[in-house]
């Protein structure tokens, strides 16, 4: 079975049900539609001669457009590789590039760039230009094309569980960009835990928050296929203003809503949540990054009724460990609130720097097993195998998340810090995500970031940047006392920055690199 194949059930069971509802237009596409596009996509790659495991690269708006095209794609047997249309055009020239795309499927706007940038690295693929993103000129595209040199009306590719079925690339330690090879398997096994633990319903309608890029959207996406629900996509302009999404949720009575926890955080400040009507909410997930609870509190307080569960895991497994958060959150609560067990199609083992299992109750590396965990990295075989524990014995691949937990007595990983983000100072270990959640304490803070520097005479330097928005700016002095006050004094950061928002990558986490050059 394919992924791809969630889609062609859900237009058997459902054909006039609405699929997407594109939350900048309004347009809608029921399931009819959009598996008859996705076969004219399948069509007119093969009859450009795409054949199983080929690449094929997307570069285009958030849409059903380019919904209909990733399940072309996979029913080609080809595997989609999304970039960020918002990213120069640079980097998604580079990323297609990289995996040797066969083909990409572009939209006009971005194509001169694109054009000229693949040019550089000295190979441009085919392309299927769409004047806009959206399944009316995606049509004419492929009307226009048939026109020329008509596609013959095929049958969609047997798939392999273990065939690649997208790459996602990610930022990589080396400054280029690495592809995370992703099976059909990876996320069918994702889709079905999703499925068991959730339990959607066909009646329910799912936000569609995360890029296309960001591995939130197999959720966004496949989850609701599946469950012959209804999707809303939130188009990137859309997705940065919270008084829109606020909006968004009660117009189209959103049941299940999925984002970083920055998106909920910037909905509970300036959202005006008490404006609108989100009692359609079920379902409340978050996944990305901490989400300081004095914030999860504030949007809590504002939406109270629905289930809201944290959810973790790295590109490299997609979720593999969930929490469900109380139905209230005690006002004295000011440390995060766990990751969770592991998910129950995976497994996990905490690990010390040597490879071998530590207690509980000791911090170690999270270690995951199962059919969640990506195949390697594209083109990278030694970074691929640096990346999963030498063999145990046990005839299983343990990916090294590179996070740092500990296991609590009751059962639940406490998430540490990441291994990268541990620095010595003055000989003591110092965790940066420590000291953010000292700051996110502090009063009229929204968001709190922290760096390390290298520095001649201490070895490394701390450096502070707090979001503030429109209140008033505390003072290096205030500052520094209230750190003084909650945290060692090795801890306190050397300097303090002030901003109305912190910069973000185009998956809604913290830019920490932006950050280290402000």
């Amino acid at each position: 079975m394919g992924l791809h194949n969630v889609l062609d059930e859900a237009v058997r069971g459902r054909p006039t049900h609405t699929a997407i509802i594109e939350g900048g237009t309004a347009q809608r596409v029921d399931y009819r539609r959009l598996g008859r596009l996705s076969d004219r996509v399948r069509d007119r790659l093969i009859a450009i001669g795409v054949e199983p495991g080929d690449r094929i690269g997307l570069c285009l708006g958030k849409s059903a457009c380019g919904v209909a095209s990733m399940l072309g794609i996979l029913k080609a047997g080809a595997a989609y590789v999304p970039a960020d249309p918002m990213a120069p055009a640079a980097r998604g020239a580079y990323v297609h590039h990289d995996c040797t795309v066969k083909a990409t499927i572009i939209e006009r706007r971005f194509e001169a760039a694109y054009r000229e940038e693949s040019g550089k690295l000295g190979r441009l693929p085919d392309l299927i230009v769409v004047e806009a993103s959206s399944v009316d000129h995606l049509e004419a595209s492929l009307d226009e094309l048939d026109l020329q040199s008509p596609a013959r009306r095929g049958a969609t590719v047997d798939t392999a569980e273990q065939d690649l079925a997208y790459i996602l690339y990610t930022s990589g330690s080396t400054g280029t960009p690495k592809g995370v090879m992703l099976s059909h398997r990876n996320a069918l096994d994702f889709v079905d835990w999703c499925s068991s633990t959730f339990e959607p319903q066909p009646s329910d309608i799912f936000s569609s928050h995360a890029p296309f890029h960001f591995d939130l959207s197999i959720f966004d996406l496949y989850v609701a296929l599946k469950h012959g629900g209804t999707i809303v996509l939130i188009p990137a302009e859309l997705g940065k203003e919270p008084q829109g999404l606020a909006g968004l949720i009660a117009q189209h009575r959103i049941s299940i809503w999925y984002s970083a926890p920055s998106t909920l955080n910037m909905m509970a400040q300036f959202g005006r949540l008490q404006e609108h009507d989100l009692s359609s909410l079920r379902m409340v997930l978050f996944a990305g990054e901490v989400f300081p609870t004095i914030r999860l509190r504030s949007f809590k307080q504002f939406v109270p009724a629905p289930r809201y569960f944290n959810l973790y895991g790295p590109t490299e497994t997609n979720v593999c460990t969930w929490y469900e958060i109380p139905a209230v959150i005690p006002e004295e609560r000011v440390e995060p609130y766990p990751i969770g067990k592991t998910c129950s199609n995976l497994e996990s083992v905490v690990v010390d720097t040597k490879g071998e299992p530590v207690a509980a109750g000791e911090e170690g590396e999270l270690c995951i097993a199962g059919g969640n965990v990506m195949l390697g990295y594209w083109g990278m075989p030694e970074r691929s195998s640096a990346s999963f524990l030498p063999s145990r014995g046990d005839g299983r691949r343990w990916y090294k998340t590179g996070d740092i937990v500990v296991l609590m007595e009751d059962g639940n990983y406490r998430y540490v810090g990441r291994r990268d983000r541990m620095v010595k100072r003055r000989g003591n270990r110092v965790e940066l995500a420590e000291i953010e959640v000292c700051l996110n304490r502090y009063p009229g803070v929204s968001e709190a970031a922290v760096v390390a520097l290298p520095d001649e005479l201490e070895g490394v330097r701390i450096k502070a940047h707090l979001a503030v928005g429109g209140v008033r700016r505390p003072s290096l002095v205030e500052l520094k006392t209230f750190c003084s006050q909650h945290l060692p004094l090795y801890m306190v950061p050397d300097t303090f920055t002030v901003h109305d928002q912190l910069p973000k990558t185009s998956t809604d986490k913290t830019d920490y690199q932006a950050l280290k050059t402000r």
